[in-house]
C-alpha cells in the first residue's frame, strides 16, 4: 500500500489500527506488572521459593531482552503485521501454558516462551502505526497509543489484583486469550502489511544467541551463586561485542555509541531501570508477606506511581527538548531515591496513607523528571533514520538492568530463601532498598558527569513529547520517529 492509500486516523481502518495496536502493547506490557503483584500467590500455589519467583520473572524478561532488537529486524524484513500477529498467537499460547504449569520448572518454561513472543509482539505496535497510518495522522495516532497506554497501565494493577483475588493466579494468564485473540482478528482484517525497503538482507541471529546464553549465565550464576557460570557470561558477553564489532549487519550497530549522549543515557538507564526492577520485584512481596496486604491492595498501592507520570512527564519532556536533559536526568533519581527511603516506613502495622502513599508519591515525582528526558536524550543523539534501533537498544539495556537486578539483589539482601518467614524478608527487603537508593544515585552523578548542558537552548519546533509511563522499560520508537533536539552528541 503506498502512502497516498494510507487510511487517516478518523476511517474506521485507522480505529481499527489503532486498537489493535493499543490492546496488543498493552497485553504485553501490563503481563509483567499483574505477574509481580501474582508472584506470592504463586509461590504459595506452587511450593516454591524466592529463586523460583525470580525465575518467574527472569524467565519472561531473559528472552524479552535478548531478542527484542531481533524481533523489531524480522518485522521491518518479512513483514510488520505478520511478526506483529505470530508474536501474539505466540504470546497467547505461552500465557494458556503459564495459566496451566502444574510446578515452577513448568511456568518458567512458559515464560521463557511467553518472552520470545513478547519480543516479536512488542516492537510492532508503534511501527505499525508508523507504517499503516496516513503521515498527516501519526503524531495524533501515537499520542492515543501512548495516552491509552498510560491509562491502562493505571488501571493494570488495580484489575489484576482484582483478578488475582476473585480467580487465583492462574486467570492473569488466561485473561490474554481473549484479549489477544482480538488482537489477531483486528490485525488480519484491517492493519495493512507493511515492509522496510531500506532492511538488511541478513538478520545477526548469531548475536542474538550468544546474548541470550550470556545473559542466561549470568542470570543463573547470580541466583544459585556459581562463579563458574558468572565468569561464563562475562567472556560470552565480550564474544557478543567481538561479533557486533565485525559483522556487516550488527544486532546492536557499534556506531551508535561514538554518540557521547546515547552511551551516557544507556548508563543512566542501566542504574536506573536495575533499581526499578528491584524496588518492583520486592515491594509487592514486602505489602503482601509483611504488611498483610491483599494482591488487590498491593496492585492499588502502587498506582499513584503511573498516574503521576501520566501527567508530568510529557511536560518534563518538553522542558528537556529546550533546555537538555542533564538536569531533569540529574536531578530526577535523588527524589525517587527519596522515595525508597520513605518506603522503609512498610511493616507488620502498616499504614497506607501515612507509610506507603508519602513514599510511593515522591517515587513518582522523581521518575516523571526523568524518563521522558532520558528517552528523549537517546532518539535526539542519533539521527532520525536510527531512532528505531536506538530505542530498540535502550529498551534491552533497560530488559537487561532488570534482569540482574532481580538475579542479584535478592542473594544481596539474603532473601535467596523461604518466603514463610515475614521477619527475615522485612530485614533483607530493608537492605534491597538501600542497594536501590545507590542505583538512583549512581544514575544522577552518572548524568552530571556525563552530560552537558547545550550552550543554545533548543526550540520545541512543534516536536510533541508524549506522556510515558515505562516503569517495565521504555518504548521501543518506529524507525524514522522524530527525535527532540539536545543539541549535543
Amino acid at each position: 500500500m503506498s502512502t497516498i492509500d494510507l487510511p487517516r486516523l478518523k476511517s474506521s481502518t485507522g480505529r481499527w489500527i489503532l486498537l489493535a495496536t493499543i490492546l496488543g502493547s498493552s497485553v504485553a506490557s501490563l503481563d509483567a506488572t499483574v505477574v509481580n503483584i501474582a508472584l506470592p500467590r504463586i509461590g504459595e500455589s506452587l511450593h516454591t521459593d524466592v529463586a523460583g519467583l525470580q525465575w518467574t520473572l527472569n524467565g519472561y524478561t531473559l528472552t524479552l531482552a535478548s531478542f527484542i532488537l531481533l524481533g523489531g529486524s524480522l518485522g521491518d524484513r518479512l513483514g510488520r503485521r505478520k511478526v506483529f500477529v505470530w508474536g501474539t498467537i505466540g504470546f497467547a499460547f505461552a500465557s494458556v501454558l503459564c495459566g496451566a504449569a502444574m510446578n515452577i520448572e513448568m511456568l518458567v518454561f512458559a515464560r521463557i516462551l511467553q518472552g520470545v513472543a513478547g519480543a516479536m509482539l512488542t516492537p510492532g505496535s508503534l511501527a505499525l502505526i508508523s507504517s499503516s497510518i496516513d503521515r498527516r495522522d501519526q503524531g495524533a495516532a501515537i499520542g492515543l497509543w501512548s495516552g491509552f497506554g498510560g491509562v491502562a497501565g493505571a488501571l493494570g494493577p488495580f484489575l489484576g489484583g482484582w483478578l488475582i483475588e476473585l480467580a487465583g493466579w492462574r486467570s492473569i494468564f488466561f485473561i490474554n486469550v481473549p484479549l489477544t485473540l482480538v488482537v489477531v482478528l483486528v490485525a488480519l482484517k484491517h492493519v495493512p502489511e507493511s515492509h522496510d525497503p531500506n532492511a538488511k538482507s541478513r538478520l545477526d541471529v548469531p548475536g542474538a544467541l550468544v546474548v541470550a546464553v550470556a545473559l542466561g549465565a549470568l542470570t543463573f550464576g547470580l541466583i544459585e551463586t556459581m562463579p563458574l557460570l558468572l565468569v561464563s557470561g562475562v567472556l560470552l558477553l565480550a564474544a557478543f561485542v567481538v561479533i557486533e564489532l565485525r559483522s556487516d549487519h550488527p544486532l546492536v550497530p557499534p556506531v551508535l555509541f561514538a554518540s557521547r549522549v546515547f552511551t551516557a543515557a544507556n548508563l543512566v538507564t542501566l542504574a536506573v531501570y536495575a533499581a526499578l526492577g528491584g524496588v518492583f520485584f520486592l515491594l509487592v512481596l514486602e505489602l503482601q508477606l509483611v504488611a498483610g496486604y491483599s494482591p488487590l491492595m498491593s496492585g492499588v498501592a502502587t498506582v499513584p506511581i503511573t498516574l503521576i507520570m501520566l501527567v508530568l512527564s510529557a511536560p518534563a519532556g518538553r522542558w528537556a527538548q529546550v533546555h537538555g536533559p542533564r538536569i531533569p536526568m540529574t536531578i530526577g533519581p535523588l527524589p525517587a531515591a527519596g522515595g525508597l527511603v520513605l518506603l522503609l516506613r512498610i511493616g507488620p502495622d502498616t499504614v497506607y496513607l501515612t507509610d506507603v502513599l508519602p513514599g510511593v508519591v515522591v517515587f513518582g515525582f522523581g521518575l516523571s523528571a526523568l524518563v521522558a528526558p532520558l528517552t528523549g536524550a537517546v532518539l535526539g543523539a542519533v539521527p532520525a533514520s536510527e531512532a528505531g534501533i536506538a530505542s530498540g537498544v535502550n529498551n534491552a539495556v533497560a530488559r537487561t538492568a532488570q534482569l540482574l537486578a532481580v538475579a542479584a539483589l535478592p542473594g544481596l539482601a539474603g532473601l535467596s530463601g523461604s518466603l514463610g518467614d515475614p521477619v527475615a524478608f522485612h530485614h533483607g527487603f530493608g537492605t534491597a532498598v538501600w542497594v536501590c537508593v545507590g542505583l538512583l544515585v549512581a544514575g544522577a552523578v552518572l548524568a552530571a558527569l556525563l552530560l552537558r548542558q547545550p550552550k543554545h537552548p533548543a526550540t520545541l519546533d512543534s516536536v510533541d513529547c508524549l506522556p510515558q509511563c515505562a516503569v517495565s522499560g521504555p518504548a521501543v520508537a518506529p524507525p524514522g520517529s522524530e527525535a527532540p533536539a539536545t543539541n549535543e552528541k
